[in-house]
This record gives C-alpha cells, structure tokens and sequence, in this order.
C-alpha cells in the first residue's frame, strides 16, 4: 500500500511539474524546449588586462575567448597556459596556489580534482548589456 501511495504522489508531482512549466520563459525569451549554441562572445576585455573583481574572494574573471576550449577528466585546455609550469612563457596568470589543496587542506603535488574543472567558477567576461536591471556594488574594499 506504501508503494502504491509513493508511485502516486512521484507521479502527480511529475505530471503538476509538467504543467507549470510549460509557460516558464527564458530572460532571453526564447524557448525552452530546445538548446541552441551560445552565440559567439564578442568584446573581451584587452588581453592581458586584468578583470576588476567586485567582491571578496570572487574567482577571477577570464578575459579572452573559451570557445572550443577542452576540459574533461582527460585534458584542461586552460592549463596548457595557466599551470605554474607553462604561465611565465605564455604571459599569464598563474593557477592559485590554493588549487593545489584538497579538501581536508593537503598539499597535493598536482591541481586538486575539486579545481580542476575551471569553469565552475571562473567565466569569461565581456562588455554587453545586462539582461535584468542591476544595482549592485563592488565591496567597499574593492571600491575605488
């Protein structure tokens, strides 16, 4: 009887789910039902130029193109410039050293798994307009 209860109640959840969701829009407003590819990001910061941060702790911002970039469990394109080793000849920024520590705070010799997936946190920034109204403030320390 238990079963029988919890199959209903999973299916109405299902079925009520469905329903409400067939009117959610996008901030974009375009459909749902499909996934298109991002277009193509344009209006990188300078090369080089470092993305002004706005809060304390906020990973830093990437200032070029990602397209095409490969980070899987088998290779991280972002390393090929940004690992200690291969940083200083390719000018720049070198990984966090805090990248280096699991998550019981052990030094590893090589990127912690946990960061190993960049784009978790860091995301390319570009000048565009935003798509929602936005008054937020850097942190008072970070203002100028």
């Amino acid at each position: 009887m238990k079963k029988l209860v919890r199959l209903t109640s999973t299916l109405l959840a299902v079925l009520s789910f469905s329903v409400w969701a067939d009117g959610v829009d996008s901030l974009r407003q375009h459909s749902l039902d499909k996934q298109e590819p991002a277009a193509e990001l344009k209006d990188f910061p300078k090369d080089n130029e470092d993305v002004e941060l706005s809060y304390i702790h906020q990973p830093p911002l990437i200032p070029h193109s990602i397209r095409d970039y490969g980070v899987n469990k088998e290779s991280n394109k972002c390393l090929s410039c940004h690992s200690f080793k291969n940083a200083k000849k390719n000018n720049a920024t070198k990984i966090s050293i805090s990248h280096f520590s699991n998550r019981d705070d052990q030094v590893l010799s090589d990127v912690s798994p946990r960061r190993y997936f960049c784009l978790q946190c860091h995301v390319p920034q570009v000048e565009a307009k935003p798509l929602v109204k936005n008054n937020f403030e850097p942190a008072g320390a970070l203002s100028q």
